[in-house]
């Protein structure tokens, strides 16, 4: 599954992609992850990529022309829809991920190696955002990863990769380890049941006896009802 993210920042990414599950995926080609500098896209002499908004107000906005360029160049690779990380775009959840993760294997698995490859691209906005007119024009959707605001959309980014990564056969060492997770298909949404391990007793604090017990059945059914 392809993965290319637009930014001005693109050494941000380099330590989290670069550790754990992450990179282990990668270095198998389980996922490839392209970082692109909107910046050389920029036709301006000194590499600007913001200017004052029309009509007055705080802050500046990203421009137009160097983001619609990195786009028009990744899209050659990636034949996936462009997805830019907003505060105010649609809430991404665990049951969008698996259903999207779903798509793209099955997409991926038809794919031509004589066509762009599917996947997604994710455009990361700074300052107060980017021209309208992307949005309007040039943008398929729009993402947020909760309600609050930061200061670019490098750090969603992240969040989206490494939901959709684990999703994908082969990422992670236990083939069943996505399916009951919190927030999954497989619990109903809910919240995953409390865990243990070793040891049975900490600081005065014991393990549930159903969890010793070695009851299958039973300890199932304790699970199923501590669901949150």
């Amino acid at each position: 599954m392809r993965f290319d993210i637009l930014t001005i920042f693109p050494q941000i990414f380099d330590s989290y992609f670069n550790e754990s599950i992450i990179k282990r995926a990668r270095r198998e080609r389980l996922i490839d992850i392209y970082v692109h500098d909107i910046r050389k896209f920029s036709l301006d002499k000194h590499k600007k990529v913001d200017d004052k908004p029309f009509g007055g107000g705080p802050g500046m906005l990203m421009t137009p022309q160097p983001i619609y360029d990195t786009i028009k160049h990744v899209k050659r690779f990636n034949s996936g829809p462009v997805i830019f990380l907003t505060p105010d775009g649609k809430q991404f959840t665990q049951r969008r991920a698996e259903r999207l993760a779903s798509r793209l294997i099955k997409q991926n698995k038809r794919h031509s190696r004589k066509k762009a490859k599917p996947g997604l691209i994710l455009l990361c906005g700074r300052y107060e955002g980017i021209d309208q007119r992307l949005r309007d024009n040039f943008i398929d959707e729009e993402w947020s990863t909760g309600k609050y605001v930061l200061t670019g959309g490098e750090l969603p980014a992240m969040v989206v990769i490494d939901c959709l990564a684990r999703l994908i056969p082969g990422v992670l060492g236990d083939e069943e380890s996505p399916e009951e997770e919190s927030f999954s298909k497989a619990l109903k949404g809910k919240k995953e049941y409390p865990q243990y391990t070793r040891p049975a007793t900490f600081m005065g604090h014991e393990v549930p006896d159903i969890l010793t017990s070695g009851h299958h059945k039973k300890i199932k059914e304790w699970q199923r009802k501590k669901l949150r």
